[in-house]
């Protein structure tokens, strides 16, 4: 049977390093707020960091991107040479990471891009979550092409409310060897990770993430019959990391023999995995709201769209609904508050009912924009102004987030939030993606 699962060759900063100045956040937070990583750049120092491997996204359109890129590139090779970074043997990564929400278990293995295609209509064993703006890769692709590493912040989602998969291997955590322990900067919280070299906790760990793809247990766990492909993973944050490594790997392909591909280091890409049932994980649905509209043109579009769509939409008290199939999200205008129904909606989740709307509302209505809202009270704020007109949607159900991609294909924009941004992955690991 065929898995995209591999056990990498994890690259450890050698014993006697600060991991306190090691590790660094994702490259992809605080992109509007530069004294963050200045401040984390007062706390590095001299000291070796992963802060010196990696490109924060907040320098991508500055004018000395490509001086920053080359200094990271000639970073990862002196600290391969210097023995600032350790080989170790093939096995995988446990590591907690306790924030406010609580604490967060994953293990850190190594993923075949093969199995991951981020194009709308993927039917691949690993798929996005959310859209993939193909924009953004370039700029985060010059960047991997010349690196002899990857440090990835891609968390892998398992959809396992039986806790069977992740959970067993941190009841024995303390029979492996603890890697790291350490307070993370800035207000990331701790970070703990035991290595288990390659053998039969490894080989028990990949039959259970393999028995996520069988496809009985599949069709009957989302109650389908056969018609839709397996999903076994599904990409919760870092996709634009996972995708640039995607692209990385499609153009150092074409110039190897099949032989060659089989194994090449940048077939493969790093990723934590996590099962989305996890306590510490908190999925927050995303507010939106309209502006430089008049609430009539809104309800009369709405009505004209879904009737397209074989459907239907009014203002009202959902339990009149005509069908046992509605969807409802109260909606906002000049302090006044009404329910949306939409009814026979050809979308699973209802922020994918509404987005497919507003997008095509505000490409018939270039004159209005849209802001997605974490928080309901600045929806109702926003919504006095009688010119804006607010949408509020519920929690996604964590179990609802698989079901969405295999039914509707990727997510819209902005679906869910995922925790803080404080939160998100630190760089720890390290991996060769050279020969």
């Amino acid at each position: 049977m065929y898995t995209p699962i591999r056990l990498p060759k994890l690259l450890m900063p050698r014993e006697g390093i600060d991991l306190s100045k090691w590790a660094v956040i994702a490259c992809d937070q605080y992109t509007s707020q530069p004294d963050y990583w200045n401040n984390a750049d007062t706390i590095v120092g001299d000291a070796p960091s992963t802060l010196r491997l990696t490109l924060p996204e907040v320098y991508l359109e500055q004018p000395d991107v490509k001086e920053r890129t080359a200094k990271i590139q000639d970073a990862m090779q002196r600290y391969q040479q210097d023995g600032t970074l350790t080989e170790y043997e093939p096995g995988m990564m446990l590591v907690e990471r306790t924030t406010k929400s609580g604490t967060r278990r994953g293990v850190v293995l190594s993923f075949d891009l093969e199995a991951y295609d981020y194009q709308a209509g993927s039917q691949s064993l690993i798929r996005p979550t959310e859209k993939t703006v193909v924009e953004r890769i370039p700029p985060r692709l010059a960047v991997r092409e010349g690196a002899s590493l990857e440090l990835p912040h891609i968390m892998l989602l398992i959809d396992d409310p039986d806790r069977k998969v992740i959970e067993p291997l941190f009841a024995d955590k303390d029979a492996f060897r603890k890697a790291y322990d350490t307070d993370l900067m800035l207000d990331g919280g701790h970070l703990s990770g035991w290595f288990v070299p390659e053998g039969k906790e490894t080989a028990a760990l990949i039959e259970r993430l393999n028995g996520l793809a069988d496809s009985e247990t599949f069709n009957k766990k989302y109650g389908l019959t056969g018609e839709h492909a397996v999903l076994p993973y599904a990409v919760g944050d870092g996709n634009h990391s996972m995708a640039t490594a995607k692209a990385n790997w499609e153009r150092i392909k074409q110039d190897l023999s099949e032989e060659e591909r089989q194994d090449h280091p940048a077939r493969f890409v790093l990723a934590e995995v996590v099962n989305i049932h996890d306590d510490s994980l908190e999925i927050e649905g995303i507010h939106r709201v309209l502006f430089h509209i008049h609430p009539r043109e809104v309800f009369q579009a709405a009505d004209e769209f879904f009737r397209l769509h074989g459907g239907m939409a009014y203002c009202g008290d959902p339990k009149s609904a005509p069908s046992t199939n509605v969807q409802s999200f109260p909606c906002m205008f000049h302090g006044e508050q009404v329910t949306l129904c939409i009814v026979d909606s050809p979308w699973a989740l209802p922020v994918a009912t509404l987005q497919n709307f507003l997008d095509d509302f505000l490409e018939k209505n270039p004159k209005s924009h849209i802001d997605y809202i974490h928080g309901a009270d600045v929806v109702r704020e926003l919504s006095q102004d009688a010119r804006n007109m607010g949408f509020l949607l519920p929690d996604p159900a964590k179990e609802d987030l698989f079901r969405g991609v295999i039914l509707d294909g990727v997510l819209p924009r902005k679906t869910f939030s995922m925790g803080e941004a404080q939160e998100k992955r630190y760089y720890m690991e390290a991996r060769k993606i050279v020969k």
